[in-house]
């Protein structure tokens, strides 16, 4: 079995109920072991077998199967988190949205960080660092707008959530 984490995409947000207790029970029921929630947002981490993409698959169809949500899961291994980690330009100020796939390159040239300031945002492989001195809620270069201009799937975790994320990984 080989460690991962499932970042759902749009769970407790907007009438979408999901919750964390019943979430990990799913996760059980399909043979999934040591596994843990954080926070309502959608953090799963648990120990699987099988490619990610076989993983992805089965949860996204068993969650929609189960709860009749149709939820993106995004998977990283600890050493793919630990990677995002290294590169982090922001620092504890930073967000992370999580792509799903390296976008294309002419989608990320037409992209001007400048046009943002004072928000500003990295994109580096399937990763989008970005931070907004002035809140996440605030910022036109959110999760919805990743999506539209990248042509992908993204979902977005504050950066203490990465860092528990990694810890909880990290455990045995």
């Amino acid at each position: 079995m080989s460690r991962q984490i499932a970042l759902l995409r749009g769970v407790n947000v907007g009438g979408r109920k999901l919750p964390m207790a019943l979430l990990r029970g799913l996760f059980e029921q399909l043979g999934y072991e040591n596994v843990r929630t954080y926070i309502q947002s959608g953090n799963v981490v648990f120990d699987a077998n099988g490619t990610p993409a076989r993983v992805r698959g089965t949860l996204e169809q068993a969650i929609d199967a189960t709860f009749g949500l149709d939820v993106t899961v995004l998977l990283r291994s600890p050493a793919e988190l630990a990677k995002v980690a290294q590169k982090n330009p922001y620092g504890g100020e930073a967000y992370v949205t999580f792509l799903d796939g390296v976008p294309e390159r002419k989608l990320v040239a037409a992209l001007d960080p400048a046009a943002f300031a004072p928000d500003e945002f990295r994109i580096t492989g399937p990763h989008v660092f970005v931070r907004c001195p002035n809140g996440y809620g605030r910022t036109k270069i959110n999760n919805t707008f990743f999506e539209r201009k990248l042509d992908t799937r993204a979902t977005t975790r504050n950066w203490n959530t990465v860092e528990t994320l990694l810890e909880m990984a990290a455990q045995g």
